[in-house]
């Protein structure tokens, strides 16, 4: 038997008999990594470990932990499910089971809902099958003979799904003992393999999402390669669930929807509306460092704009339908950068001018379809926080990065620990339609891009087919405290809309140039960043963002006129104060502003009215003690104005 040459990712070459697998190549370099080995990567590409090494090749190897090797985890686990479902419940119907973040699910046409009881018998069935040690084979039929199958099978969700797939295409399955089930892989290669793994939830689902379709059955899961990843996970989806903005928003009363008014729509409530305003107050301190100018822009414009800018064109669906109006079609806004530009073009603009740069706290409007609404952090009225910044090239760099510094100043200032960027690239197949066609200028700007975010040392990576229709943006990407990831702030790049619009200046020879567009929104809409500085904060917002930042609370009635006095003098300095006067017990008083989590107490008794002090409580620290009224209030000042994260 002829041997091969594999290339290990140290570099180092091992020879191994032609026909080895990857699971063999691991078993050679040790048992603990043949255990924990879970999918391999052979020249590049994702294969099982059963998959045979035919000729001369480098090979990567992954464990559960990693990225590759989880999302593996997670797509053998759903399988493992559906064989589990299957076995139990013949008649079931299999349809499709995706992995998602952290997770998994599979939808399943069957006449009963599932039950929290019938989901714990699944789950012991899961454990049953993936310690029969089941091999896991990777098989490829033609589409003719994979419709034949899974018609045998009585399957015909999966029967509609082979006959979309091109007919001259192989169709890749995967089989476990007697359960086959359609897939691309990979796949861990034994059920062994699968161990550590819990079913979550169940819920109703559309066939492909559509109500004119059968409703399904959903089962939600997940998988890690540990017990205690698997417990972390557990305890973090726990305190997700308390810090769930859309509860604590209802608690704290930041924020409601009504459907008189419309889904989508959150009707801000007075802490709500503080938040909104702190933030603001906040950004528009920001840019007038970074020397932006503030601008206002109308709800309502004629359609003509958004024809001239591509909006009608590309973004169409995202847009509520016109409104006729003098026989004009009008639209609300989705967006402010049209409105911008004509603010740009409104002035006679020189070399000395740029960069000019445009800021606009407004109200934008898009048609998000009700089943992708989500609290605050998907929504149909948005409150941009929404800034164009118009340069010539040789500005470009230093005002891309100046952008993505400002993102960084607001993550420090949220305690915001993880975040990357995502470049979004252009896909050269979708020129014409979802991109712009102007290739030399998509690889040209993307190049810029690349550039710039190098230069300033910025954490990202590379997405492909993800751009704006106008040119490469950056996403960025952000976790929470427990862990969550969310998607908040953008960076574009506009290099065709300032065209469409004639937007130009003078430059230093007199000759007049196209300006370049950065779109930015450092911030997002105001909506989904205050959504997840709940979830961030889990409602125990920092002392300058809180809604109600002190309350006042007198011991008795003896007390009211002195805690009135503290009140009135702490409003008098802009600090926002509630006063229960209420004829509750202390302890009564206390619980309720823990409740709410009010930041800090002010306990007042006859020793403190005497002596003109206030006895202090933290939430999340407790008691400090009896602290001189007018040392507290300067050092509350002080706190708010540093806009601190914690207590002096």
């Amino acid at each position: 038997m002829s041997n091969i040459n594999i290339t290990l990712p140290d570099k180092s070459v091992k020879v191994f008999p032609k026909g080895v697998t990857s699971q063999e190549v691991a078993d050679s370099i040790g048992p603990g990594l043949a255990r924990a080995v879970v999918v391999s990567k052979v020249n590049g590409e994702l294969k099982d470990l059963n998959y045979v090494l035919e000729e001369d090749c480098s090979i990567e190897l992954f464990t559960g932990d990693s990225s590759e090797g989880h999302d593996t985890l997670l797509h053998s686990t759903a399988h493992l499910m559906a064989q589990a479902v299957k076995s139990l419940f013949p008649k079931a119907k299999v349809t499709i089971g995706p992995t998602i973040e952290n997770g998994f699910y599979y939808d399943f046409d069957i006449d009963n809902p599932f039950t929290e009881e019938i989901l714990l018998k699944i789950e012991n069935r899961m454990k049953e099958l993936a310690k029969s040690s089941q091999e896991i084979l990777r098989i490829e039929i033609s589409t003719e003979d994979a419709i034949k199958m899974f018609d045998d099978m009585g399957e015909s969700y999966k029967v509609e799904i082979v006959k979309e797939i091109d007919s001259n295409d192989i169709i890749s399955a995967y089989k476990q003992s007697d359960f086959t089930d359609l897939c691309r892989g990979p796949h861990v290669s034994n059920t062994s393999k699968i161990k550590y793994f819990k079913l979550l939830s169940t819920s109703g689902a559309y066939w492909r999402g559509d109500e004119s379709n059968k409703m399904l059955q959903r089962i939600y899961g997940t998988v890690f390669s540990s017990k205690d990843a698997l417990k972390n996970h557990l305890n973090n989806l726990e305190e997700a669930k308390k810090r769930d903005h859309r509860k604590l928003g209802k608690e704290l009363k930041l924020f409601t929807f009504d459907e008189e008014v419309g889904p989508g729509l959150p009707l801000w409530l007075p802490n709500g509306t503080v938040m909104i305003e702190e933030l603001e107050k906040l950004a528009k301190y920001t840019e007038k460092k970074a020397g932006f100018d503030q601008v206002r822009t109308p709800h309502l414009t004629k359609g003509a704009i958004y024809e001239r800018s591509g909006h009608l064109e590309h973004y169409k669906e995202s847009m509520y339908p016109e409104m006729n109006i003098d026989g004009v079609d009008y639209y609300v806004k989705p967006m402010n950068c049209p409105h911008h530009h004509k603010i740009f073009s409104a002035t006679p603009r020189s070399y000395r001018d740029m960069p000019v740069r445009l800021s606009e706290y407004g109200t934008c409007y898009r048609y998000e379809k009700s089943g992708q609404l989500f609290g605050l952090m998907r929504v149909r009225s948005l409150q941009m926080n929404d800034a164009h910044i118009y340069c010539s090239e040789n500005q470009f760099k230093e005002e891309f990065i100046n952008v993505c510094k400002m993102y960084l100043e607001y993550f420090e200032l949220f305690d915001i620990k993880k975040y990357t960027m995502r470049l979004s690239l252009h896909d050269k197949n979708d020129l014409g339609d979802k991109y712009v066609d102007e290739p030399e200028l998509w690889l040209e700007t993307e190049q810029w891009v690349r550039e710039a975010l190098d230069e300033g040392g910025f954490n990202y990576v590379e997405v492909p087919g993800e751009a704006a229709f106008y040119g490469p943006k950056i996403d960025v990407q952000v976790w929470s405290a427990i862990g969550k990831e969310f998607t908040l702030a953008t960076n574009q790049v506009d290099f065709v809309v300032p065209k469409k619009f004639d937007l130009t200046y003078k430059d230093e020879n007199g000759l007049q140039q196209t300006p370049i567009c950065i779109h930015r929104a450092p911030l997002s809409t105001h909506e989904r960043f205050i959504g997840f500085l709940i979830e961030h904060f889990g409602g125990n917002f920092p002392l300058w963002l809180a809604p109600v930042q002190v309350a006042i609370l007198p011991v008795s009635d003896k007390t009211n006129d002195y805690a009135k006095s503290i009140a009135q003098k702490l409003i008098d300095l802009d600090i926002r104060v509630f006063l229960d006067d209420r004829a509750d017990k202390i302890g009564a008083k206390i619980r309720n502003a823990e409740i709410n989590r009010i930041n800090v107490m002010l306990i007042l008794g006859p020793k403190e009215q005497e002596k003109n002090t206030v006895s202090v409580r933290r939430k999340l620290t407790g008691d400090l003690g009896t602290i001189d009224k007018d040392m507290l209030i300067s050092t509350l000042i002080e706190e708010i104005k540093d806009r601190s994260l914690t207590h002096k």
